[in-house]
């Protein structure tokens, strides 16, 4: 960076913020401002002043680019999924920058040949082409598609704005051709009836809370729509589906502790929804249609009655309430059960436990009893894996997903009967070599006692630490000798989402030049369970920040790497993680990368009016009507606590149609940090002007964003080449 390139300063211009007595001056407030012309022009200098401090590094973008595309086979297929009379897959096409969908008859032998043109194998007919929908639109997505009972139709839905708020169209497959209908304002969740004439989908609110469930007719104006369901309390949001089975649509409503599912008969789709159990505050539970042995049942995952971690039950279909579940498979305090796939003679757990992702199959005898209970075995010490797509619940066969940090995304085919797997596909990755990288797990000790999983991976040869395969709490190995690696440091925990250890070819550019990865597996994700996300939300929620300082601190006391080595990366409720890590410990980073950081936490989940505040309450706390919450809020809250410090390097970015988190938010920590901070290195704030919370939407403009933050990260570890 030069030395006469200034940055742009916002203006101050102080709004005082009360709550319970107390006051908070926020001097940007007014960049909350959308429409203001002035608003978009300080974002618009914010963008070109990224572009100049950051032009040193444009060889290294393009080189990085360049590298990333190299690793992909551009035109390439999916593993197809079989669903009645079709097998269904995607293509990408080199120079194409989304998915075109595609299906053939079931049966046919072999893959489909990746470089075939879409359409041209035999029997293969195009579904649908994102490209040719995406047309000259900057921004293009597709929320959800999903064919008819009866193959003939398929409903989607997209978005061109990134704002989230999607427009649903229907399709004859045979022709090609767009029907009339257009449905606009649609949420995520369409699902088909029996009649493959009638779609339920969810519509949200003004502040973006789907709270309806609506029943569309094919060839009807939308005007003449059916209100199915309406969830009126602010805390709760609404979804729906369909059982594979494929006798209920379900229509479920959740708030982040409780819920409450209704059945919709496929075949019936007008009659009134079947609740299956009322409401009640912190009972969670979900359900999925099951008949054969055992005959015709509800399945039905809950917490209920202390089972934290979740246990497994059943129910007659006609009379599924809680007094007549009965239990299949109790709660176990150390295994998370998440979710269930059911099939005619088998059952397929999703469930994690010492910090891993696990695969369990539960074969039924003849009255729908376990006759026996297996966890399918995995290859590697440190994976993800999770089960893929089964769209026949007639099957001997599961198809589950397989990666680890060092290998690329498999699809394998698991036969029940021999607990043999098949691969079907592991995704091509062109150059790449896994025996010359190394994974492992390692452990952190918390200032309670708590231990933290880390995963790590980097080039075989670099002098590193000795292997920590067992938990050796307070222990940590002497580095071997040798300067320490650079580093980067990955971290998000919150809402019980999991950071599994998987596999990206983008990472590989930096694991090349020498660069270790680690994600620093921190309380309020859901890595070991319920008890993990609890112990870093609500009033807890400051062990996330301080459980990723304690990973930071292990890493270095081992020796992997040195402060001056080490960029801490993280988006979202990752990027208030960020935030809050670099007012409390700027001394352990080089650098930071704050992607769409939900950085003003405190002054958002105060305001009812913004998107998803109130259905937030449950995870954050309630600072509006709880002075106890707003007061602990207040001692995190990124933004509120930016002081007259030195600061890392900082990258943050935004987008100014996100739903989830506002624009401003990062913009206004950057004036903040700008006006405040004592140091004088980077700080960059790269807003997308017409996308959302997921930045670009097309693989190439991805990949070409992607490009950029890896340049910024190798230029502030000093690394140019």
């Amino acid at each position: 960076m030069t030395d006469d390139l200034s940055p742009p300063r916002a203006p101050a211009r102080p709004t005082v913020l009360r709550a319970h007595g107390d006051e908070r001056v926020d001097p940007w407030f007014w960049l909350c401002e959308r429409d203001n012309p002035e608003v978009l022009d300080y974002l618009r200098a914010e963008n070109a002043y990224t572009e100049a401090a950051l032009a040193p590094t444009a060889g290294l973008r393009d080189t990085l680019f360049e590298e990333i595309v190299g690793r992909v086979q551009e035109t390439d297929v999916s593993p197809p999924v079989r669903r009645g009379p079709w097998e269904y897959f995607t293509r990408t096409i080199e120079g194409m920058q989304y998915d075109v969908h595609c299906r053939r008859p079931a049966g046919t032998p072999g893959l489909p040949d990746p470089f075939a043109a879409p359409g041209t194998e035999a029997g293969e007919h195009v579904v649908l082409d994102e490209n040719v929908l995406a047309g000259d639109h900057d921004y293009f997505a597709v929320g959800d598609l999903t064919v008819s009972t009866d193959h003939s139709l398929v409903a989607y839905t997209t978005d061109t704005s990134g704002g989230e708020r999607y427009e649903l169209r229907f399709r004859d497959i045979e022709s090609g051709r767009d029907l009339a209908d257009v449905v606009p304002d649609v949420y995520y969740g369409v699902a088909w009836a029996t009649d493959n004439s009638t779609v339920l989908f969810t519509r949200p609110d003004d502040a973006m809370r789907p709270w309806q469930i609506v029943r569309h007719t094919v060839g009807t104006a939308p005007s003449d729509d059916v209100l199915v369901f309406q969830e009126d309390d602010d805390r709760f949001y609404v979804g729906v589906g369909r059982t594979r089975t494929d006798r209920f649509l379900v229509v479920m409503s959740g708030s982040k502790t409780t819920s409450e599912v209704w059945l919709v008969e496929a075949d019936d789709p007008s009659a009134p929804p079947r609740l299956v159990e009322p409401r009640e505050q912190g009972h969670e539970y979900h359900v999925e249609h099951h008949h054969g042995r055992g005959g015709d049942r509800l399945l039905v995952l809950t917490n209920d009655d202390g089972a934290e971690n979740f246990k497994l039950m059943c129910a007659p279909t006609n009379t599924p309430g809680r007094a007549q579940w009965a239990e299949l498979l109790p709660h176990r305090p150390e295994v998370r059960l998440d979710d269930i796939d059911a099939f005619a003679g088998h059952l397929a757990l999703s469930e994690r436990a010492e910090g891993l992702e696990r695969i369990r199959v539960l074969t039924l005898d003849e009255d729908g009893a376990i006759a026996t209970d297996h966890v399918i075995a995995m290859p590697e010490a440190v994976y993800s894996a999770s089960i893929g797509g089964n769209a026949e619940f007639d099957s001997e066969t599961l198809r589950y997903r397989y990666t680890s940090l060092v290998s690329p995304p498999s699809a394998y085919d698991y036969d029940i009967a021999t607990r043999a797997a098949t691969l079907v596909k592991q995704q091509p990755v062109i150059g790449f070599d896994r025996t010359q990288y190394e994974t492992e797990r390692l452990w952190a000790t918390a200032a309670d006692g708590t231990e933290v999983p880390i995963s790590l991976v980097y080039r075989r040869d670099l002098r590193r630490t000795g292997s920590v395969p067992e938990r050796q709490a307070g222990s940590v190995p002497e580095r071997q000798a040798g300067e320490a690696s650079p580093m980067l440091l990955y971290g998000y925990g919150s809402y019980e989402i999991s950071i599994d250890p998987s596999f990206s070819s983008v990472r590989v550019s930096l694991l090349d030049r020498g660069v270790m990865f680690a994600i620093a597996h921190i309380r309020g994700g859901g890595e070991l369970g319920r008890p993990w996300y609890e112990a870093g939300k609500l009033l807890h929620k400051t062990n996330t920040f301080t459980d990723f300082v304690t990973c930071a601190e292990h890493l270095l006391r081992a020796g992997y790497t040195a402060p001056d080595r080490l960029v801490a990366r993280g988006g979202s409720a990752g990027g208030l993680l960020m935030g809050a890590v670099a007012n409390l410990r700027p001394d352990l980073f080089t650098a930071i990368v704050a992607e769409v950081p939900f950085v003003d936490c405190l002054t958002t989940i105060l305001d009812e009016t913004l998107p998803l505040t109130i259905t937030e309450w449950e995870e954050w706390g309630d600072p509006l009507h709880d002075p106890a919450v707003y007061s602990y809020m207040k001692t995190y809250s990124p933004y509120d606590n930016v002081e007259a410090k030195d600061y890392p390097a900082l990258f943050v970015s935004g987008g100014l149609n996100d739903p989830r988190v506002q624009y401003w938010e990062p913009a206004k920590w950057v004036a903040k940090l700008r006006a405040t901070k004592t140091d004088d290195r980077l700080l960059v704030l790269k807003m997308e002007m017409g996308a959302g919370h997921s930045g670009p939407s097309g693989r190439y403009d991805d990949w070409k964003d992607e490009a950029f933050v890896l340049a910024f990260v190798l230029d502030q570890l000093h690394i140019d080449a």
